[in-house]
């Protein structure tokens, strides 16, 4: 019996089923924190359990999300987020943000 699906599909969904092992790949640039109300909240995605939450930047719930994510090694790109967002809006305050989750230890090996 002849297949319906090509050759190049078959060859994609094997490809994708060889990387379904616990590993994730990502294809493109994945932010993991998405501000919002001028930096007062914002939405943590979090790679780990495909959740995003909706949090106070300043709550001690921002900082258990980030904390999570920067113990499965995702510190260093949030950290460059939080960099990055700073330097296009400084009036928002994600350098105290930063400073927040530094005096909380969250980035420590």
């Amino acid at each position: 019996m002849a297949s319906n699906t090509s050759k190049t599909a078959r060859a994609s969904v094997r490809a994708g089923q060889a990387g379904a092992g616990g590993a994730l790949s990502v294809l493109g640039e994945y932010k993991y924190l998405i501000p919002l109300a001028n930096g007062r909240y914002a939405y943590v995605r979090n790679l780990t359990n495909g959740k995003t939450t909706h949090l106070a930047t300043d709550s001690d719930a921002f900082v258990e999300e980030v904390r999570v994510l920067a113990a499965a090694g995702h510190g260093a790109k949030i950290r460059a987020e939080l960099n990055a967002l700073h330097s296009v809006s400084p009036e928002h305050g994600w350098d105290a943000t930063e400073k927040r989750l530094v005096d909380a230890g969250v980035f420590e090996g």
